[in-house]
């Protein structure tokens, strides 16, 4: 039994930023769980699982606003407005984002809209899919056999196109293992700038879609034919991508070829 006297007070007029995790419910933490169950109302991400949804109490008011890469999403602009307005009103209010709300998420922004409202917060932090993606596929983020240093990219930046500020050549050189999310739209150029700063055209990438969710599919190929791979097992965003020794686990680890 879990003593409730661990968790902080969700009062009214605030603002939980939690991280839903990456997909499967048991990756819930207790504090995201407790902020479900207090909530007045959970304004959540696209990639929230249903499941999860289901762990909030019977009154709390379910309101989506999810933002997908190339369909028609809700203004980040609109939601900071409308978490200000719900905390103004006295609600309780759970912003429930997707993996971790400070990975490559828009938790600074909205934590930002609401510092300049004066509207009190508290993060919840969240298992980011780079880790417990990873994980379920069997590929270590780090090993003491193959590399000391880990590197976690976005694929795209908010208008849809590859990050122009990445320096792939230090990248390339300075980080044994990359974990890429978001990046399947621009994978084609994403592999060949890799290759071009000096990485083989056969080192190991792993591809994770839809990771730790009952859709999870993992197949291991390597730089040279991550792209016809992807496009041969149909695999489909939210996506993984991992370049680097560790994918060699993946194998050893799942008992798995693909």
């Amino acid at each position: 039994m879990i003593n409730p006297d661990i968790f902080p007070d969700f009062f009214p007029g605030t603002v939980w930023l939690a991280g839903a995790g990456p997909g499967d419910p048991a990756l819930l933490t207790l504090l995201a769980h407790h902020g479900l169950e207090r909530a007045d109302i959970v304004v959540y991400d696209a990639l929230v699982d249903e499941r999860i949804l289901a762990m909030a109490n019977n009154t709390a008011t379910l309101e989506y606003a999810g933002k997908r890469g190339g369909q028609p999403s809700v203004k980040q602009s609109d939601i900071s407005e409308r978490l200000v307005a719900l905390a103004q009103d006295g609600k309780r209010v759970l912003r429930l984002k997707g993996g971790d709300p400070f990975v490559f998420g828009r938790g600074a922004q909205e934590c930002e809209a609401l510092v300049a409202a004066g509207v009190n917060f508290c993060i919840v932090p969240g298992i980011t899919a780079g880790i417990g993606g990873l994980a379920y596929a069997g590929i270590p983020v780090t090993s003491r056999d193959t590399n000391a240093a880990v590197t976690f990219i976005t694929g795209h930046t908010a208008s849809g196109d590859v990050p122009a500020a990445l320096d792939w050549d230090c990248l390339s050189k300075g980080s044994p293992v990359l974990v890429i999310y978001m990046g399947s739209r621009h994978l084609a150029r994403i592999s060949k700038r890799l290759m071009e700063a000096g990485r083989p055209s056969s080192e190991p990438v792993a591809l994770i879609s839809k990771a730790t969710t009952p859709h999870q599919k993992t197949v291991t190929t390597n730089l040279g034919d991550c792209v016809a791979h992807m496009k041969e097992f149909d695999l489909k965003p939210p996506m993984l991508i991992i370049v680097g020794p560790t994918v060699a686990y993946h194998k050893k680890f799942s008992g798995k070829d693909q």
